[in-house]
């Protein structure tokens, strides 16, 4: 089968980063589906990933999002069967979605939305988790609407997450949803998902928080560089506020700005459930199953911004330069192999 790999932690553009390559089909066993991969989408950890070293320099393939048919059930699946189209973001552990086919255990798919194509699909999984997890699990907030009318911001909101975070916590929270972006553009992508005011990062974003009457909001979820605005938000947190981030400290943070508001932290980590075979990793399969129903009822919306045909080494370097630059709005979309 066609695949996408390399053999060492590269820069996106190395010749060596992105290769064409012929691997060998695998098989479904267990409770693991084979799946025809149609669509793949593109995420930041993909570039993280991709310049971390490997042991040894084996062939690593990487992708977390992908969207395509069953052609094969392990013995002991009981979730799908040979035929059905499903959409899912993978294990972090395991060979990515870069591929013609690819082995997916069945807890962490669901059946792809029906009113929507591979691509389309192909663009939410990942981000989808990521946000579901962050807003109703890391950060408490009620899926019953008992947090309505509350204030969250999320700092980043143009991006995969933030363009389903924005849409998860007006459809289902019912919050009051301020996003920050620096581009027009980027700003009038928030809003058509739903956020109610959208402010700039590279302002002073206590001061615009106060013009809009909510000096002090009741969630942050932070996804972009938390440490530039750790001061920010621990700031701007109200008391027994909570706080979410999807990505790294790169310096140590004052955690005891928290102390005197009680206020609460927590990483989100949408591959530990797959990583840590956890227990509750069904539960994967029940968000997507929810979100997939989400969006054939209208509710959500696809979060994709642009597809790119064919799948293909070059293409794929093309996709990880524009996420690298940080021009990305939305999520971005290969479909179709050659």
């Amino acid at each position: 089968m066609k695949a996408i790999g390399s053999y060492k932690a590269l820069e996106v553009n190395e010749t060596d980063a992105f290769l064409d390559v012929v691997v060998d089909k695998p098989k479904a066993t267990g409770r693991n589906i084979l799946v025809e991969v149609k669509a793949i989408s593109v995420n930041p950890v993909d570039t993280k990933i991709r310049k971390r070293p490997h042991p040894d320099e084996t062939l690593r393939i990487l992708g977390w999002d992908a969207a395509g048919t069953v052609k094969e059930v392990g013995e002991d699946v009981t979730l799908f069967e040979v035929g059905d189209d499903v959409y899912y973001a993978g294990c972090i552990t395991k060979p990515g979605s870069n591929a013609e086919y690819q082995l997916v255990d069945e807890r962490i798919a669901a059946l792809k939305p029906t009113s929507i194509n591979f691509g389309e699909s192909a663009a939410l999984p990942l981000t989808t988790i990521t946000a579901w997890e962050a807003l109703f699990e890391r950060l408490g907030i009620s899926k019953k609407g008992n947090d309505a009318g509350k204030t969250i911001l999320m700092i980043g909101g143009a991006g995969g997450v933030g363009s389903i975070a924005i849409q998860l916590a007006g459809q289902i929270a019912n919050l009051k949803i301020i996003t920050t972006a620096s581009r027009k553009e980027s700003a009038d992508w928030c809003i058509a998902r739903g956020a109610d005011h959208v402010i700039n990062h590279y302002d002073d974003i206590p001061e615009q928080l106060d013009m809009l009457g909510h000096a002090q909001v009741d969630y942050v979820l932070c996804l972009t560089n938390i440490s530039g605005y750790w001061k920010t938000i621990t700031d701007v947190i109200k008391p027994q506020g909570k706080i979410c981030t999807i990505v790294d400290f790169f310096e140590d943070a004052n955690f005891d700005l928290l102390k005197l508001k009680s206020a609460s932290f927590s990483f989100e980590f949408m591959f530990t459930r797959s990583m840590h075979q956890t227990e509750d990793m069904a539960e994967i399969n029940f968000l997507l199953s929810k979100a997939a129903a989400m969006i054939d009822s209208g509710e959500l919306i696809t979060t994709v911004n642009k597809i790119v045909s064919p799948i293909n080494a070059d293409n794929l370097r093309k996709v990880h330069t524009d996420i690298e630059e940080g021009q990305a709005i939305g999520k971005y979309v290969l479909e179709g192999w050659t």
